[in-house]
């Protein structure tokens, strides 16, 4: 009787579906009939929202799918990402005025990048030469390296006027690695050993040279000092994830082993950070500076800016670079045993605090940019932050909790159907459209429109 009626009740929500899917079609080609210039405006505001969206569902999918858990930070992550702009830029924004810089915002931050950088140094390098170094040398010299990390985050902070100075030997520094990785693994896979020897010495000259190119490069651009605050604070917000985790979450989980313990501190996390964020920068909205492609230009009676075209590329290569992420590499398949049963997966040998880390790190990344990307779009403002959340919440659950597919569908189809619906209504109605949509999958479809598998 109970299998009938489940059977029944899936019969039910299939013709609901079917329903609502004529409905929207019908009312989408009425539209379309009815003036075709706006239906592309509207399809075009569409994506552009929904790649906001899918970034905030790719990164929230990303967590939950691993932990379990809602991390309410994730909202505060986004905040962070756009306030992180305006703090470096503020000088820029509207003539300079609403120029901000607190030096006890820059040691706070300076302070969380010490900690995790002596956190990475302790499960990277302390465990790989404690055998070969006595312990009190290698604390000293990963204390050095912590406070230089943390001391050169907060000179960057102080100094945003002079970021791309600031800035250029770090890039020069990755760029080089990243010069000198490829080589060798291009050597690996050609001729099936290590690079040694004087072809070492020659690919270490070359990323040099590479290095220093770029670095020289970027301390001559003023103009990327806009971009090079995208990366700081989307670095900022990542890095502040990793440290609640391993300085909160990790020893609440260890104590509750409760979800909902777990919801109620992000969600102080959350409320906490929303304060200190009026505080410093008062709760009446705020601008970003422009960014490239800000001019629209028209295109079949649409106004399009390049800025959005942008926006959406950024949720497509976002996506991809996921799915590498997840599906290629060793980590991400860590990263899915975690997802399934983290026992079993220290069992086998996953060290699963930090990789668990380094998905709340990657996390709120995506949420960071997300959060940048809609500020430089609409004025940001302290509260910004709660709904960027739960509209990648919802997002997540139109395209299916868990599941990196769902979330890039979700957030796209959220976008496109909160602007359709707000056609014959006033603005203000596309957040009650978007709780409605929540409402009714969560209803009749709460595993999404792609379930996990």
């Amino acid at each position: 009787m109970g299998a009938q009626l489940a059977s029944y009740r899936d019969r039910q929500s299939q013709l609901l579906a079917i329903a609502l899917a004529v409905a929207a079609i019908a009312y989408v080609v009425w539209k379309i009939s009815e003036s075709p210039e706006q239906a592309l405006q509207f399809a075009f505001n569409g994506l552009s929202v929904g790649a906001v969206y899918a970034l905030l569902a790719m990164g929230f999918t990303l967590v939950y799918s691993t932990v379990w858990f809602f991390d309410l930070y994730y909202g505060a992550a986004a905040a962070i990402g756009a306030y992180g702009v305006f703090y470096l830029r503020s000088g820029e924004a509207l003539g300079g005025l609403y120029e901000v810089n607190e030096p006890f915002v820059n040691v706070a931050f300076a302070a969380v990048v010490a900690g995790v950088v002596a956190w990475a140094l302790r499960e990277g390098l302390y465990t790989r030469l404690r055998t070969r170094y006595r312990t009190r040398n290698l604390i000293l010299a990963a204390s050095l390296l912590s406070a230089a990390a943390g001391g050169y985050a907060g000179l960057v902070l102080a100094r945003p006027n002079e970021i791309e100075v600031l800035l250029s030997p770090a890039i020069g520094v990755v760029v080089g690695l990243a010069v000198l990785w490829m080589v060798r693994r291009g050597h690996r896979l050609a001729h099936g050993r290590a690079l040694t020897g004087p072809l070492l010495a020659v690919a270490a000259i070359v990323a040099a040279i590479a290095g220093g190119y770029c670095a020289l490069l970027v301390a001559d651009a003023p103009g990327s000092r806009l971009y090079l605050s995208w990366a700081v604070s989307c670095l900022l917000a990542g890095t502040v994830g990793l440290a609640l985790y391993r300085g909160l979450y990790v020893h609440m989980i260890a104590r509750a082993r409760s979800p909902l313990i777990m919801l109620v501190a992000s969600l102080g996390v959350l409320l906490a950070m929303t304060a200190a964020t009026t505080i410093v920068f008062q709760a009446a909205p705020r601008p970003l500076p422009d960014a490239f492609g800000s001019d629209p230009v028209v295109i079949a009676g649409a106004t399009i800016k390049g800025f959005n075209v942008f926006t959406i590329a950024v949720a497509l290569v976002g996506f991809a670079g996921l799915w590498l992420l997840l599906k290629q590499t060793s980590f991400g398949k860590a990263v899915r045993a975690i997802g399934d049963d983290e026992e079993v997966a220290k069992v086998v040998g996953i060290n699963t605090t930090v990789v668990i880390a380094v998905v709340f790190f990657i996390g709120a990344v995506y949420a960071a940019l997300a959060g940048l990307l809609s500020g430089h779009d609409t004025a940001i403002q302290p509260r910004m932050g709660l709904l960027l959340l739960l509209k990648g919440w919802i997002a997540s659950v139109v395209g299916g909790l868990g599941n990196l597919y769902g979330a890039i569908v979700g957030g796209f189809a959220l976008g496109m159907v909160e602007q359709f619906g707000i056609w014959d209504l006033a603005g203000e109605w596309r957040d009650v459209i978007s709780f409605g949509v929540l409402i009714l999958f969560l209803s009749f479809w709460p595993k999404g429109l792609l379930p996990r598998k």
